[in-house]
């Protein structure tokens, strides 16, 4: 474990919420090492020459062009970065294999899907849940892109309910072999996969188990026609059919069972991964924005000198920053977490695993978030195009499209919003997370007599700072009131559920982008990131409004007579700004830099 680890305090994973967190201890894009930085580079190159110069072929359903593409990240280990060297892999940290996800991702959603899907839950099942036999024998072959995986979970009546799938595992009579017989839909890389990870109940089983299925077609195995989708065009997307497959027993996944935890644990894995796949796809889109709005004239002047264009290319800019800097943060979190592990003598598997859980909260928040952002910045990039904006001559139609699946993925945002609060409240329950000494001392807050001093603001961020910690504030008054009123019936009030969950988001998003910020101006100087701090100011801004929004929605749908006016008083109270910023002047700023720039330089 690295001295700086040792050095730093690393708050566990939803402790943000209670937990001052200092801009020294958190990881930015600012902070990567010359490797990380080269690895970055040769990312970006293998997408301009393979995948943004061609993107016309992934709207074309060119399925072969994809897995062409696929074989030749394989070639450059793009697909071995999380791979342990023992099975052909880099054995890269967390933080690159972030890095390398981002970047990848960022022309097309159809190479996207197919990375995620094969790097993701097509491989590291098996490198965190595989048996020895099973890692040498498949993971060095999906390492190189030899071979390809695909994940078989989804089944016509198991979406978001996961563990109630049909499809049966049946053990032989000698007892060598299951035969598995079932549906699967939605299946990404299932055309051109050579194995699957297959989820299937055993007898009467609680939980469903994991197998690892070679995809013979003369073993049962079927595969639906290709899917007509919205989007993602060139992404294999198909059903498979499995009849009385015979798969050996010394394939079964982990232990008989245990299918639903492997299936939660990769999800945890993919949610981060699923933000990180969005930031290089809002890079992209800005910058062509830019290049555009520079291009068009309209009465006479180019259209980015316009103040609505002006608004939304702020807008853009700084939910890509933003995005940047809550993801980085958790991953380094994540990465630091799994070397703690390891020193402690947890295996590489195991800290891996117990890493990435700690922080699922913070996963959550990002698939949400940075998901939600990379849909607003592709429709603003259509907007922008104006008409050629929705014509399919220009890339910016293909990412609305490609953009829109990112909301589903993973777990509907609707899923993984109640996830983030239900988690939080089930960490608290356990003694991990701290939640009710702070409620309580909300709650006295509230009957006290508010301050009236002008607090000194003058240092960078002095403001934003108190603001957000007030913002803490408003989800543990509401959290806490909820929690105190319906205890374990809460996860029935899935509206509250939902505004409490973005009160949090906002929170995480907003005191991320303050830190990366903060940091690098104590570093650099407070002039050269004079467009970032404008960009955080920016984006507090609007989250404040959020918070009160979803504060009021929140209060009045629970709370009545005496209790809602005081927790209605306090909304106001913990949402007050002492100096509103010139958010006009924000935007023109904001704007202004990335027109000079032409374009996302910001990372």
């Amino acid at each position: 474990m690295s001295t700086t680890t040792i050095n730093k305090e690393i708050i566990r994973g939803g402790q943000f919420l209670v937990k001052e967190s200092k801009c020294e201890d958190v990881f930015t894009l600012e902070d990567l090492s010359e490797e990380q930085k080269m690895m970055r580079e040769s990312t970006k190159e293998f997408v301009d020459r393979e995948l943004w110069a061609h993107w016309e072929r992934f709207e074309k359903k060119d399925y072969a062009y994809t897995e062409a593409c696929m074989k030749k990240a394989g070639e450059l280990g793009l697909l071995s970065v999380a791979v342990p060297e023992a099975y052909g892999g880099m054995g890269m940290g967390f933080v690159s294999t972030m890095l390398v996800c981002d970047y990848i991702s960022g022309a097309t959603g159809s190479f996207s899907t197919a990375f995620g899907a094969h790097t993701g839950i097509g491989t590291m099942p098996i490198t965190l849940y595989g048996t020895e036999a099973q890692k040498q024998k498949y993971v060095p072959k999906l390492a190189t892109g030899a071979w390809f995986g695909a994940y078989c979970l989804t089944e016509p009546g198991a979406g978001s309910d996961a563990n109630s799938g049909k499809t049966k595992a049946v053990l032989s009579a000698d007892k060598k072999f299951y035969s598995i017989t079932g549906q699967k839909m939605w299946i990404s890389n299932a055309g051109f996969c050579n194995m699957f990870i297959v989820f299937a109940r055993i007898e009467d089983d609680k939980n469903i188990t994991g197998f690892i299925v070679e995809n013979n077609p003369e073993n049962g195995i079927t595969l639906g026609e290709e899917e007509k989708k919205l989007g993602i065009h060139s992404s294999s997307t198909r059903q498979v059919f499995f009849n009385e497959t015979k798969v050996p027993v010394e394939n079964m996944l982990s232990e008989r069972g245990n299918g639903f935890k492997i299936a939660m644990n990769a999800l945890n894995i993919g949610r981060i991964k699923l933000a990180a796949a969005c930031l290089e796809a809002q890079r992209r889109v800005l910058t062509e924005a830019v290049r555009y709005a520079n291009e068009r004239i309209q009465f006479k002047t180019p259209i980015i000198n316009f103040g609505a264009i002006k608004a939304k290319i702020a807008i853009m800019a700084t939910n890509a920053y933003v995005g940047e800097s809550a993801s980085y943060r958790a991953a380094k979190n994540i990465e630091d977490r799994i070397a703690i592990r390891e020193a402690e003598g947890n295996t590489h598997q195991e800290a891996e695993l117990k890493g990435v859980e700690e922080y699922a909260i913070e996963c959550s928040i990002l698939k949400v978030a940075v998901s939600e952002d990379c849909q607003i910045t592709t429709d603003e990039g259509i907007q922008i195009f104006g008409g050629m904006g929705f014509s399919a001559d220009t890339p910016m139609e293909s990412a609305w499209r490609d953009s829109r699946i990112a909301r589903i993925y993973e777990g509907t945002n609707e899923i993984n919003r109640m996830l983030a609060v239900g988690m939080l409240i089930k960490k608290a329950m356990k003694g991990h997370v701290d939640l009710l000494g702070p409620a309580t001392k909300v709650g006295e807050e509230l009957m006290g007599i508010p301050s009236f001093e002008t607090p000194d603001f003058s240092a960078l961020f002095a403001e934003e700072k108190d603001l957000v910690a007030r913002l803490k504030k408003v989800f543990l008054m509401v959290a806490g009131s909820a929690v105190q009123k319906f205890g374990p019936e809460l996860e029935k009030h899935q509206q509250l559920m939902l505004a409490a969950a973005d009160i949090l988001i906002e929170v995480y998003m907003a005191e991320s982008a303050i830190l990366r910020t903060e940091k690098n101006a104590k570093r650099f100087g407070e002039s050269a990131q004079s467009t970032q701090i404008a960009m955080t100011r920016l984006y507090l801004y609007d989250a404040v409004d959020t918070i009160i929004r979803k504060g009021k929605e929140a209060i009045v749908s629970f709370a009545e007579g005496d209790e809602q006016r005081m927790m209605l008083m306090g909304l106001k109270r913990f949402t007050k700004y002492t100096n509103n910023p010139n958010v006009a002047a924000l935007r023109e700023q904001i704007a202004d830099k990335v027109a000079a720039e032409k374009g996302y330089t910001f990372d």
